[in-house]
C-alpha cells in the first residue's frame, strides 16, 4: 500500500523534503529571485501559473527523485494542478518516488506576545479532504516565533498540536511548524523554552498518533535531540530560515538526525534564463549538498 511506504520512506528513508510552498504574499518575492520581475506579469492568476512552471521545472529536473528528495511540500494550487497531465501528488509518488504533502495554513495574525500565531482556517476540513482524494500523504502548517515568550510559545504549541489533531484525524501526517525567527535577539532562549513545551504536548497526549516537526536550525547543535528521539515523532526537519544554503547547510550539518525541508535555500541559484542543461545541473548541485547536510553529520 502507497500510503504504508510512504510512512517508512518518510520515518527513515536518507534524504530530505523540498519546500515548494511558496503563497500568497512571499510568491513575487520568489519569482523575482527567480529572474521574473513584477513588472512581467499582472494578477495573481499569471502570477501563479508562472510559480507553477517554476516547481514544474524543479520536479522534472533528473535529480529530483526519492533518492535524494524524499517528500515535497506544495502550495494548494501546486496540489490541484497537474505535470504532464498526471495530477502533480500522483507525478511525484508514482514518477519521482516523493511522498507529497500539501502547505495548509493561511498565513499569519499580527504579532501578539512576541509571537505570530496562524490565521483560523474556517475551510480546512474541505482542503483535508481534497488532499486525501488526491493521494497527499500529509500537511505543513507555519507559525513565528519572534521573541523568548512563554506565553507566546505555548500558545503557539498549543495552536499547533490542536489542528495537527484535526489533520491526525483525516488519516494525513502533520508537519509542525513553530518557526523561531533566525531574527530573534533571544533565540536560543525561544528555542528551550519551544523544545520543552512541545516536549510537554507529546507527554501529555494518550494518543500514539506520530507528528513530524519543521523547526528552525538551533543555535546550540543537537538541541532538538530529545524530540528526534521521541517516539510519537515520526522526523524532525529544518527550514532554511533566511539562511544561505551554503550557511543552512554547514548549520544543519551539526545537527544528528535532522534532515532539511529547505525553500529558499532549495532554490537559490535557479533562474528562467537558464538553459535546461544549466537549470538541471544547478537543481543537481542544490539537491546534493542539501542531502549530504542531511545525512552526512559532523
Amino acid at each position: 500500500m502507497a500510503n504504508e511506504q510512504m510512512t517508512t520512506q518518510m520515518a527513515s528513508k536518507p534524504g530530505f523534503i523540498a519546500a515548494l510552498d511558496q503563497s500568497g504574499g512571499s510568491t513575487p518575492g520568489a519569482l523575482k529571485l527567480y529572474g521574473i520581475p513584477e513588472t512581467a506579469y499582472s494578477g495573481d492568476a499569471e502570477m501563479f501559473r508562472l510559480m507553477h512552471e517554476m516547481r514544474t521545472r524543479i520536479i522534472t529536473a533528473p535529480a529530483f527523485t526519492g533518492n535524494r528528495v524524499i517528500g515535497a511540500i506544495l502550495f494548494e494550487g501546486t496540489m490541484d494542478g497537474a505535470i504532464e497531465n498526471t495530477p502533480v501528488p500522483t507525478y511525484l509518488w508514482e514518477r519521482r518516488h516523493v511522498v507529497p504533502f500539501v502547505k495548509v495554513d493561511k498565513g499569519l495574525e499580527a504579532e501578539k506576545d512576541g509571537v505570530r500565531l496562524m490565521k483560523p482556517m474556517p475551510e480546512l476540513d474541505k482542503l483535508l479532504d481534497r488532499a486525501v482524494k488526491l493521494g497527499v500523504y500529509g500537511t505543513k502548517m507555519r507559525s513565528v516565533i519572534e521573541h523568548a515568550s512563554k506565553a507566546g510559545i505555548a500558545a503557539i504549541v498549543d495552536q499547533q498540536f490542536k489542528v495537527g489533531d484535526q489533520i491526525a484525524a483525516k488519516g494525513l501526517m502533520p508537519i509542525l511548524e513553530p518557526e523561531v525567527s533566525i531574527k530573534a535577539p533571544d533565540k536560543a532562549e525561544a528555542e528551550a523554552i519551544l523544545r520543552d513545551e512541545i516536549l510537554r504536548h507529546l507527554g501529555a497526549s494518550s494518543s500514539d498518533r506520530r507528528i513530524m516537526l519543521k523547526l528552525t536550525i538551533p543555535s546550540e547543535p543537537d538541541h532538538y535531540k530529545p524530540l528526534i528521539e521521541h517516539p510519537r515523532v515520526a522526523r524532525v526537519v529544518a527550514l532554511s530560515g533566511g539562511y544561505t544554503r551554503d550557511d543552512a547547510c554547514r548549520r544543519l550539518a551539526q545537527n544528528h538526525g535532522m534532515i532539511a525541508s529547505f525553500s529558499r535555500a532549495l532554490v537559490e541559484e535557479l533562474k528562467k534564463q537558464m538553459s535546461d542543461d544549466e537549470f538541471n545541473a544547478a537543481v543537481g548541485r542544490s539537491i546534493e549538498e542539501i542531502y549530504q547536510a542531511s545525512t552526512v553529520k559532523h
